[in-house]
């Protein structure tokens, strides 16, 4: 087992392996799914949150020992980035990965634990949160700062930004970190990287505004190019839903 940890938590080493060894069967779970685990952990006076990356096809596990970074070091490394340039997300605490003489195996991911209030899916489905219209445009500020700093989030989405209320402003926490990428973005590319964030057009129409207060951008040219890039993102989500059930009733009725 390979294991990265920050400096300031390298004193805890074992107890962090210690995490790892026994996954399966201690820990609070958060999330349980097919590709990845997240479980929170206490250490010592903190709380931590550890997301298991599962084993991947038997391509990636080749791919993963001998050409590309694994999803928790990308999520580590790309962690450590974001801090430098002043974007929040979780301390990265440390990273590990299991492999054997063959293949790569599974990856884990470490990171305090933050208690947030809320996430951007709330101001979707309640329109009526307090101080919905003061978060969405605190949360679009948040988004521009990303942008200027060179941060392309690839996982843009509704539930991966934590929000966290501090008197009468608002702390974003991004999390999810694997798919990132670090440039200069073009106009296009900060409008398709928010096209996911809501199917609501009156979301996106305030958006578009504290948007273009920021960047000096026409309010309208934002409304027009995000709105149409929301639409046919939409589209295509629900037609692969459709497709997707379609399949799995067909497969039920054999």
């Amino acid at each position: 087992m390979k294991i990265v940890i920050g400096n300031a938590y390298r004193h805890y080493q074992e107890e962090l392996e210690s995490f790892i060894e026994h996954f399966d069967s201690t820990g609070h779970t958060i999330y349980g799914g097919e590709r990845n685990t997240l479980k929170t952990f206490n250490l010592v006076e903190k709380k931590v949150t550890i997301k298991a990356f599962r084993t991947p096809n038997l391509v990636n596990r080749i791919v993963y020992n001998y050409f590309r970074d694994s999803k928790a070091k990308r999520s580590f490394t790309h962690a450590q980035k974001l801090l430098e340039l002043g974007i929040g997300t979780p301390q990265p605490i440390a990273f590990m990965e299991r492999s054997n003489a063959l293949s790569f195996l599974d990856s884990y991911y470490i990171c305090e634990h933050i208690d947030y209030d809320l996430t951007y899916r709330e101001l979707v489905h309640e329109p009526d949160y307090l101080n919905h219209d003061d978060i969405l445009r605190a949360f679009t500020r948040f988004t521009f700062r990303m942008h200027e700093a060179g941060i392309l989030f690839k996982d843009h989405s509704p539930g991966n930004t934590l929000i966290c209320k501090e008197d009468d402003s608002y702390n974003f926490f991004l999390v999810d970190l694997n798919r990132m990428k670090f440039k200069s973005l073009s106009f296009h590319e900060r409008m398709e990287n928010m096209k996911r964030l809501t199917p609501k057009k009156e979301m996106v129409a305030v958006m578009a505004n504290e948007y273009s207060k920021l960047s000096g951008d026409d309010e309208l040219k934002i409304f027009d190019t995000l709105w149409t890039l929301t639409s046919h993102f939409q589209m295509k989500y629900h037609r692969k839903r459709r497709l997707k059930n379609q399949l799995f009733f067909w497969r039920a009725s054999k």
